[in-house]
């Protein structure tokens, strides 16, 4: 259910200087061989990598994520599409309860 994988962006000359980091930066330069978009250069992200819409803001295990803090908002999940995600302010008691009360209604918990 995964698109396909997307290409690692590193800024311009991001591969020659390991200060410059993984961070993308856009190439700004008047006569930067990689803004222009000349062949053999870094991949620049563009709207082609996109993910389809069907498959956007998913976990990779394919459900949706639902941020949840207290028992009332496992209220109206739907099982087949949705996962419990706690938050990580809650204490050790109250997470038991989440993960009881999420065991009963047969919704998937995403950090177990």
């Amino acid at each position: 259910m995964n698109p396909r994988k997307k290409p690692h962006f590193i800024r311009q000359l991001g591969n020659e200087y390991a200060k410059l980091g993984d961070k993308w930066r856009f190439p700004r330069g008047k006569q930067s061989k990689l803004r222009t978009g000349e062949k053999g250069k870094i991949k620049k992200p563009n709207i082609g990598y996109g993910a389809p819409k069907a498959l956007r803001y998913l976990h990779p295990s394919g459900f949706k994520e639902v941020l949840v803090h207290n028992m009332n908002e496992m209220q109206n999940l739907d099982t087949q599409k949705q996962a419990v995600r706690i938050s990580h302010t809650v204490g050790k008691k109250l997470r038991a309860q989440i993960l009881k009360k999420a065991e009963e209604i047969k919704v998937k918990v995403l950090n177990a």
